[in-house]
């Protein structure tokens, strides 16, 4: 028994960790998308941005926002440095057999959450790109993943009120896809939009991105590490339910991210008259984020069905989106906001234990939270320092302003 014990405490606590190092690999598919999708001229500064957000989520949730999320973990909703000094479930404890022994490593778990924060991160960074000034950004992300994130974290998978009314979000829909882009909504309606973005006369002038096969390659990095964001919430597999489960867990992901393709590729066709490359993009990230707040009550055939509906609201919020003038770089807003709440809704059709009463509270609890509270921050941060660069360091790129140097140096003529 003890053999066994120690045996399945080790599965469980190597595929938290593997998962974990899927979704940190999400930081590279975020950095290569956004990268792709901004001019050339700022795309060392973003590059900058998703590097640097990460480290100060890891180092801040460290710090701080595990313990508000997790209160027990430090003793209360104070932060602690307990995790710091070695705290870890002993051997006794994890032997000892019965439904109370840990089954997985409490780093471990702390590792699979900060991605997750990461994540959630990371979706400001696209929505307020090539206008922001780098500093202000990171100001923010301090606040982000030491308080905010982990304040909503705590209500829902911390065993707060949300989860008492019986929200229900398998890997965060609402929790970690919706709560970004209520930060980044709050960010872009403050910040404005690009200059040359909208008319006067209520045009709306595209301003295409620089790189579209690095883009392309992000949005696959990310669709790979979607296996780990999703499989790994099932946070068990050393028993046959649990195994059972995490398949099912990935041909659904899979699923709807193929169909959030195919209807967004569909719809640009039909409604642009082409074959959009950046909405089919943006489609397969939709159907990702939708199945995300449950990828194992439905079948496969229907969660491809729920991702489709995601790719198709992408394209639709997207463009309505640029009507309101909200300017968004990458789309990031609808695909995990507008997506994010279609996913939430959508829990109670395949699951029973679900009820769109508390899914609705659930939205509208995490939307009104970050994104009141992110407006807060922004707005000091505006007063403290400003937040939008000048015009004219707007009009060179921030690469030259911002980091002082440029990611496509040879593209330059007038420095050769």
């Amino acid at each position: 028994m003890t053999e066994l014990s120690e045996l399945t405490y080790a599965l469980d606590t190597f595929y938290f960790l593997i998962c974990g190092v899927l979704v940190m690999w999400m930081a590279a598919g975020f950095a290569m998308l956004e990268a792709g999708l901004v001019r050339s001229k700022n795309t060392a500064e973003i590059l900058t941005k998703n590097v640097a957000l990460f480290a100060i989520a890891c180092t801040m949730y460290l710090l701080i926002g595990y313990y508000i999320m997790y209160s027990s973990a430090g003793g209360g909703v104070l932060p602690s440095l307990g995790f710091l000094i070695g705290v870890e479930n002993s051997l006794d404890a994890i032997t000892a057999g019965g439904d109370d022994a840990p089954y997985y490593s409490m780093r471990s778990d702390y590792f699979f959450q900060v991605v997750f924060v990461a994540t959630a991160m990371s979706i400001v960074s696209g929505a307020v790109a090539e206008r922001m000034k780098l500093w202000a950004f990171l100001a923010f992300a301090v606040v982000m993943t030491a308080v905010i994130y982990p304040v909503s974290g705590y209500w829902t998978w911390g065993g707060g009120w949300l989860s008492e009314v019986g929200y229900s979000d398998y890997a965060g829909s609402g929790i970690v896809h919706l709560a970004g882009a209520a930060a980044a909504l709050a960010g872009v309606l403050i910040l404005g939009p690009r200059k040359g973005k909208y008319g006067k006369d209520g045009s709306i002038y595209a301003i295409p991105g620089a790189n579209m096969p690095l883009a392309t390659l992000g949005m696959f990095i990310l669709w790979m590490g979607w296996f780990g964001f999703n499989g790994g919430s099932e946070l068990k597999m050393s028993d046959a339910v649990s195994a059972n489960n995490v398949a099912q867990v990935f041909v659904n992901t899979n699923a709807a991210a193929a169909g959030g393709v195919i209807a967004a590729l569909v719809l640009a066709k039909l409604w642009f008259r082409k074959a959009d490359l950046t909405m089919a993009l943006n489609g397969a990230l939709a159907g990702l984020v939708a199945i995300t707040a449950d990828p194992l009550s439905p079948p496969a055939l229907g969660a491809a069905v729920i991702g489709a509906i995601g790719g198709a609201i992408v394209v639709a919020s997207i463009v309505a989106l640029d009507k309101l003038r909200i300017d968004d770089p990458v789309g990031a807003i609808s695909v995990h906001g507008v997506a994010g709440i279609w996913g939430v809704l959508v829990v109670p059709m395949s699951n029973g234990d679900a009820s769109f009463g508390a899914q609705i509270l659930g939205i509208i609890g995490i939307f009104a939270w970050v994104f009141l509270a992110s407006l807060v921050v922004w707005l000091i941060i505006k007063a403290a320092m400003g937040i939008r660069v000048s015009e004219e360091e707007e009009y060179e790129g921030v690469d030259l302003t911002e980091c002082g140097l440029e990611a496509y140096p040879e593209f330059n003529v007038a420095s050769k």
